[in-house]
């Protein structure tokens, strides 16, 4: 059985009107043709030229400007859900590798007896930060998995959760860099090779949390378009 083309204009069609992460939308996209594919050898099955079934497959499956939505849906959910994931886990990925780090740095290269006042409290508040981020990504997460059948609007999860990364992009950036403020440096830090290694994780991991926010947000940011397609 020879495709006419009709469902792959359709899905192609369908693949056009959508934003998302590519690997879910390959496979959504892979569904939504499998799905047609049958119903319309289904049709041919029973009587219908190729052609003709491939058109009422589409037909029946309903136009991209009513199917597109759903799809989505689905695809800001998964993008919120990558996003939920990377500050879960980066939580304490950071906060195991700073306290490892911290108990190995030479005590006679760095010594915090000069540090201000508002130092310790500072670096309280670093990790409560720290904390609050990674819980969020958990109840983000949860909401965005099995809570989201209770969720009218999953999607604004999802663009919530990537506003408020943006958000904590300059808390962390300020917080942190007082406290290097404060610590002088600290001195010898810049030498260590442990401590550039971990300083090079945590802005890596900064700079794909922003990347997926972005992302997430641009997702989120529109309802899907109408677009205009063959039947």
């Amino acid at each position: 059985m020879t495709s006419t083309g009709v469902i792959d204009d359709y899905v192609t069609g369908l693949s056009r009107a959508l934003r998302g992460p590519r690997r879910p939308k390959l496979d959504l996209m892979t569904e939504a043709r499998d799905s047609l594919l049958d119903a319309a050898e289904a049709l041919e099955c029973d009587g219908l030229e190729r052609a003709e079934a491939e058109r009422a497959a589409v037909r029946d499956f309903g136009t991209i400007e009513e199917i597109a939505p759903g799809y989505q849906e689905e695809l800001s959910v998964s993008a919120g859900r990558r996003l939920a994931v990377l500050l879960f886990v980066a939580v304490p990925i950071t906060a195991i590798m700073w306290n490892m780090l911290w108990r190995v740095f030479p005590a006679d290269v760095v010594s915090y007896e000069a540090a201000p006042d508002w130092f310790a409290p500072v670096a309280r508040v670093v990790d409560a930060t720290q904390l609050l981020i990674g819980a969020i990504g958990a109840i983000a997460l949860l909401a965005l998995g099995r809570g989201r059948r209770r969720i009218r609007r999953p999607e604004r999860v999802a663009r919530a959760l990537a506003v408020f990364v943006w958000a904590m992009v300059p808390v962390m950036f300020v917080l942190c860099s007082a406290l290097m403020y404060g610590s002088n440096g600290p001195v010898g830090f810049s030498d260590y090779p442990p401590g550039l290694v971990a300083s090079a994780v945590s802005y890596g991991l900064w700079g794909v949390k922003v990347a997926l926010a972005t992302r997430c947000i641009g997702i989120t940011r529109n309802r899907v378009p109408a677009v205009a397609h063959s039947s």
